[in-house]
Order: structure tokens, then sequence, then C-alpha cells
């Protein structure tokens, strides 16, 4: 069974959440190649890439999924989930 839409929502939330820990982790360290980093820094900064590779497979799974169960165009509801999650209001 596929997700309902509030699923999606909650899903890409959880994406852009975590890209935007990632982000941090660039503001923090700057963006000089990793082998400068300390070895927590690599760590942190690996973790945070894969909680936020992770999420986005979740969320792309959940869109094909949905799309197919509901009829609809992938890319439409992929906005509509986007712009959902982004304006932070309830999901419609």
């Amino acid at each position: 069974m596929a997700p309902d839409f509030e699923d999606l929502v909650t899903l890409q939330r959880t994406a852009d959440e975590a890209h935007a820990r990632l982000q941090r982790h660039f503001d923090e360290y700057g963006r000089t190649p990793a082998s400068a980093w300390t070895q927590k820094q690599r760590t942190e900064w690996h973790a945070a890439w894969k909680a936020w590779v992770d999420a986005v497979v979740d969320v792309q799974e959940a869109l094909s999924a949905y799309a197919t169960e509901h009829g609809g165009v992938r890319r439409q509801v992929e906005e509509d989930v986007k712009r959902a999650a982004r304006h932070r209001g309830p999901a419609t």
C-alpha cells in the first residue's frame, strides 16, 4: 500500500532537515577537502550525508508508489509534496 499525502510531506520534511544538517557541517567546517578535517568532523559529515541520502531514497520511493497507486504524474506529485513540505502549514 502506498503512503498517503501526509506521509509524503513528512518524508520530504525529513529529507529537507537532513540536507540542512549536512549544509551546517559545510558551513561550520568549510569546504576544504575532507582530508583536512579531523576524524570527528569526517565521521559527523559522513553520518549527516548518509542520513540525507537515505531520506532522499525513502521519499523518492514513496513518491513513485503514491503516483502509481493514485494514477498521478510523478513529477507533479513531487512538486506538490515539496510545496506542501516547505510551506510548513498542514499538508493538503
